[in-house]
């Protein structure tokens, strides 16, 4: 069976959900920037199991460079086999888990071209709370 190509009306419809995802992962970065860079990222708590989540990408993730993330650790076949699991435990239990949002590449930066990669929320959560407890984002405050 042959697979339809989608009508002009439903590719519009394609590209507005798309522009849609795009306007809310943009204004997710820049909140969470904003917060960063203003008070101790130390004392964030992004969701109210920050230190599970902690622990649990510190065991299943310990080759990943919080400093400078490679995305080969996050978009490459075996990186996606090992992430799923992890993702979906946390289905019930933190919101929006499994939305697209985006991924500053080094935590001394700012959310740039250059500087993003997408990724999905839990993804966003592991790394973002691991680099705030271990300070990596702490150069950031008053930097705005």
């Amino acid at each position: 069976m042959a697979m339809r190509l989608p009508s002009a009306d439903e590719l519009e419809q394609l590209e507005d959900i798309e522009k849609q995802w795009a306007v809310k992962a943009m204004h997710h970065a820049e909140t969470y920037f904003k917060l960063i860079s203003t008070i101790d990222p130390r004392q964030l708590r992004l969701t109210n199991i920050d230190d599970e989540i902690l622990k649990d990408f510190e065991e299943n993730f310990p080759e990943i460079d919080l400093v400078h993330l490679d995305e080969k650790h996050f978009k490459s076949p075996e990186a996606k086999e090992k992430w799923r699991p992890f993702v979906n435990k946390y289905e019930k239990r933190v919101k929006e888990f499994n939305f697209g949002t985006l991924l500053r590449i080094d935590c001394r930066e700012d959310y740039t071209e250059q500087n993003t990669m997408f990724g999905i929320r839990m993804q966003f959560y592991a790394v973002e709370i691991a680099r705030n407890k271990k300070g990596l984002n702490d150069s950031l405050r008053n930097k705005q």
